[in-house]
């Protein structure tokens, strides 16, 4: 292999293989390796930084250093990564190269191209496992598992599961996998591996730093910052399957205000549109939007409608939006993506005109009226299968770009809200994929189970994706399939909203079941043919389950000062709202190992009661001295102590 610097990027060339790395950002490297003529120009989920390396090249190997982070290529092209002189990341072979001194007779490289057609490759990178290593981030996966070492990983958008390819290592770097094709990592014992079905070239960027927080802040400054969030929306918002007509909605505004409870904002959900793909409201069920969205501006509520991205053959855009070429393509058979309440289709969110038709309808037909906000529900997007090598978008194959839809379906609303002149943004989104934080983008986790494991999965879910750099997140409080005349039901939903309460957003939403509500028709289209779920207000539990609720949001509203400062630091620095206890405290070995509490913030630690039945926890406070915030009594920390936990309690300590 021989070594060149070119534009203040190294760069190697051995065989068909054109290996280079820039400084990108602070101590931070971009790699890239192709076996095409050229490198695609693309920068993927990064965007420009100005940075400058130091380049030495001998004549075995060749060294690139930003700040704290420096690279060496071998003569036999494998990469090794310090933090100062300190290894960090080492690619994995097993070849007759002499990279290592392991068995050579594998003939297993560290960078690994498979053809597929083309100039795209199936592309494949290794690099050696660390013992004891942990790993965090990488977006929301529905499981219990906190440190991601060991796991398998899907690298693929789906309802409840978002793949955000960032990771932070307890060895202090941090790790892009800059590639927003379909395909899966796996974090072995022996070793790591990612992998690209479909992909022009190898892309990852790479960081070294003191700190968790400073790793993330140096990642959000090359993939954006969440923007100043909205304080008319700190407060609660309230959701339900689904709120069928105009008085409905205004109705359950006005009874919060008759109860004296603070309400910022109300969300009308789903079919409330006569065909998908209509964006506007069926006259027959919503026939004053701009009244209903007057009043309730009077009652101080904000108004977010549900959007799908699916449109129906019978709408009354689809003929004009399959003549202009504004949707997702399908490799084979018919042309249909999704079938629920309908033969659909998807508009293709990476092409720059069909965001700007999307955008446009909304701006007629709901931001016209005075509502401001939106839910871009089924943004992975959610297709009747996950078949995607059935599907094209604009740029190209699903497998090679599909992981960046939500990032740019958001972006459509985000530029066209902002283009009307709009601060106060923050839009509803199921998905995300890296850099859609600085869209103004609150994701939630999807469609999942009202039960304690679930639970227990959504704590992991929020902290590993405020990792992966996306600070505002939040779950269906009390979980979206749920039946209340479960007899655990109420517990479930106190321990939920309780855990909520100290999350970025208070959101109630559900699909409360059991489904014995009359349609509003009989007819099989328009927004009264669909179900509704049972009542999902504070109030709808009964006063015993009211009275803990009340309480808690009270505490909410009386923390909106913290809580706006807290949503200020992670438009600074990129900091998530909610943390693991290593964020706050990295030189404490206990907090890289407790994984069921967090930190509220700087300031708040928090332990969830994640099991049914449960009456006391224990808790690990750290050092410094805590203050119990429901009885004042203070700790000190270094310790590990049972707080009693009984239905009304979930245990907080204020650090002091």
């Amino acid at each position: 292999m021989y070594f060149f610097d070119k534009n203040n990027k190294l760069s190697a060339k051995q065989g068909n293989e054109t290996l280079m790395i820039e400084a990108w950002g602070t101590n931070a490297l971009r790699v890239r390796a192709t076996r095409n003529a050229h490198f695609s120009g693309s920068n993927n989920a990064l965007t420009p930084a100005e940075s400058s390396a130091e380049i030495k090249i001998s004549e075995h190997s060749a060294v690139i250093r930003n700040g704290k982070i420096s690279c060496m290529i071998s003569e036999n092209g494998w990469m090794e990564f310090y933090s100062g002189d300190r290894l960090i990341l080492k690619e994995y072979s097993r070849d007759f190269s002499g990279a290592n001194e392991h068995s050579p007779s594998m003939k297993l490289s560290a960078r690994e191209f498979k053809p597929v057609s083309g100039s795209d490759y199936s592309i494949t990178a290794r690099f050696e496992s660390v013992r004891n290593e942990k790993i965090y981030g990488m977006g929301q996966y529905q499981q219990p598992e906190l440190d991601l070492k060991g796991c398998i990983l899907e690298l693929a958008q789906r309802n409840s599961q978002i793949s955000i390819p960032f990771y932070i290592s307890s060895l202090g770097y941090g790790f892009l996998w800059n590639n927003a094709g379909i395909g899966e990592v796996m974090f072995g014992a022996n070793y790591t591996q990612w992998h690209s079905k479909l992909s022009e070239e190898l892309d990852y960027w790479i960081t070294a730093d003191d700190t968790p927080k400073k790793l993330l802040e140096n990642y959000t400054e090359v993939t954006g910052r969440a923007p100043e969030f909205p304080d008319n929306a700190l407060g609660l918002w309230q959701c339900k399957l689904r709120y069928r007509t105009q008085e409905e909605v205004l109705e359950v505004a006005r009874e919060y205000k008759r109860r004296g409870i603070s309400l910022d904002v109300i969300v009308i959900d789903f079919f409330h549109w006569i065909r998908q793909g209509d964006w506007s409201f069926d006259p027959e069920y919503w026939p004053d939007p701009k009244a209903m969205a007057d009043e309730l501006k009077e009652l101080g509520v904000r108004c977010m409608v549900s959007i799908w991205p699916t449109v129906d053959r019978k709408s009354v855009n689809f003929n004009e939006m399959l003549n202009k070429g504004l949707f997702i393509r399908t490799e084979r058979g018919s042309m249909q993506c999704f079938d629920f309440q309908g033969d659909t289709v998807i508009y293709d969110a990476l092409n720059p005109e069909a965001r700007r038709f999307i955008w446009d309808k909304a701006k007629e037909n709901y931001y016209g009226f005075g509502i401001d906000m939106f839910w871009l529900d089924e943004a992975e997007p959610e297709y009747s299968a996950y078949d995607h090598e059935h599907y094209r978008h604009y740029t190209g194959p699903a497998l090679k770009v599909g992981n960046s839809y939500p990032k740019e379906h958001a972006r459509a609303f985000y530029e066209g809200m902002r283009a009307e002149g709009q601060t106060d943004i923050v839009n509803l989104l199921r998905c995300a994929w890296a850099g859609s934080q600085k869209y103004a983008v609150l994701v939630w986790s999807g469609d999942i189970r009202s039960n304690f494991a679930s639970l227990r999965d959504q704590l992991s879910a929020g902290l590993n994706i405020g990792l992966a750099g996306i600070p505002w997140w939040v779950s269906d409080t009390g979980g979206f399939f749920g039946d209340v005349t479960d007899e655990h039901f109420n517990e479930l939903l106190i321990r939920w909203f309780q855990f909520s309460v100290f999350c970025p957003v208070l959101r109630m939403h559900g699909d409360r079941g059991p489904h014995d509500i009359p349609k509003l028709s009989e007819l099989d289209y328009g927004g009264g043919f669909s179900d509704t779920g049972r009542p999902n207000e504070l109030w709808s539990y009964g006063e015993d389950v009211y009275k803990i609720l009340r309480k808690y949001l009270d505490i909410r509203l009386g923390m909106k000062d913290y809580i706006k400062s807290v949503m200020d630091e992670a438009s600074e620095n990129g900091s998530p709202v909610i943390r693991t206890m290593f964020y706050e405290f990295p030189d404490d070995k206990k907090c890289w190992e407790t994984d069921d509490q967090y930190m509220f913030g700087p300031k708040y630690l928090v332990a969830p009661v994640m099991y049914q039945g449960m009456t006391e926890r224990s808790v690990y406070l750290p050092q410094g001295s805590w203050r119990d915030i429901h009885t004042g009594m203070t700790y000190s920390g270094g310790q590990t102590i049972t707080a009693a936990a009984p239905i009304e309690i979930i245990p907080v300590f204020e650090k002091i």
